[in-house]
């Protein structure tokens, strides 16, 4: 009989693509998903494996390339230069098919979201999959807020970048969470591009629509290179919204630790780096079978992976 998993899937954006690997190795291994959780880009890959469409969602995400991540990037300057996330979601609705209902997954599945009027955390467990995708990943001052109904929703990170209770119920064998804002540190493994490699950062926030620039022009000082004056509104805004997360990633753990916590390191990519899919679900596959392979001969009770590997 196989061994069961509720799996919990943080909140990340673009190294959100390790949470692919992390999946495609716990089903390798042999474990039977049983109850998932997700917050931001974890809400929407959860979705989309509850709903039996992990495979073509891989295959999409890593045929992303610079241009035409850059082209799903759809501003409306009007409402105060967010990024709506129509188009992404377009491809997610397409995806998908005929728009399902949470109820309708075959398996239990929660997402998590901010209830911004009344400041506390919410969970989507019913009705529509697509509008609690998007109401959990809505990064404040980066995506447009989602309203439903008279409730106005941001990311689900502002409260709860790691949604570990919503998955106790389901009583499985093995609770397995995923950190998407893991500690940096110097990663050993070849699936990782050597610092001199990485991609460059953007000049600044209007610079990524410019229509009169190449993609030369687009890039601008590596941050390895530059001070903070040279980071841009939207970079200073996500540092801040990574620290406020692995601060309370940490709260989390110390009051509800997994048997398993598999650690992406936030120093891997960068939060808008999704053109690197193939390197992050490679690396979420690799780190996570090497956790396995220690789980199914426990000597502690509670396992933290990579360890520097």
């Amino acid at each position: 009989m196989k061994k069961t998993v509720s799996l919990v899937l943080g909140s990340g954006a673009a190294r959100g693509n390790a949470h692919i690997g992390v999946i495609q190795a716990i089903e390798d291994h042999g474990y039977e998903i049983v109850g998932l959780s997700g917050c931001s880009i974890g809400s929407i890959i959860g979705g989309v494996f509850a709903a039996g469409k992990i495979h073509e969602y891989s295959e999409w995400a890593r045929s992303l390339d610079k241009v035409r991540v850059l082209r799903m990037l759809d501003m409306s300057f009007r409402h105060g230069a967010y990024i709506k996330g129509d188009r992404f979601f377009q491809v997610i609705e397409e995806m998908l098919g005929d728009a399902p209902d949470i109820e309708s997954l075959t398996i239990p599945y929660t997402a998590v979201a901010v209830d911004l009027l009344n400041q506390k955390e919410f969970w989507f467990q019913k009705g529509s999959l697509i509008n609690a995708m998007r109401a959990s990943s809505a990064i404040p001052s980066v995506v447009a807020p989602v309203q439903l109904g008279h409730r106005i929703y941001v990311d689900g990170g502002v409260l709860n970048p790691l949604p570990i209770i919503p998955t106790v119920s389901a009583g499985a064998d093995y609770i397995i969470a995923v950190d998407l804002n893991g500690p940096a540190q110097e990663l050993t493994t070849e699936t990782l591009v050597a610092k001199n490699n990485e991609p460059e950062w953007w000049s600044g926030f209007k610079g990524l629509f410019s229509k009169n620039r190449s993609d030369e022009e687009i890039e601008a000082r590596n941050l390895s290179k530059a001070g903070p004056e040279s980071w841009g509104r939207l970079q200073t805004i996500n540092m801040m919204f990574e620290t406020m997360q692995e601060s309370l990633t940490q709260y989390k753990l110390a009051g509800y630790p997994p048997d398993l916590l598999i650690s992406i390191p936030k120093d891997f990519t960068s939060f808008y780096e999704f053109w690197r899919a193939d390197e992050l679900i490679d690396f979420g596959y690799e780190v996570t079978a090497k956790a396995l392979d220690d789980l199914a001969s426990p000597k502690e009770s509670y396992h933290s992976f990579p360890k520097g590997y």
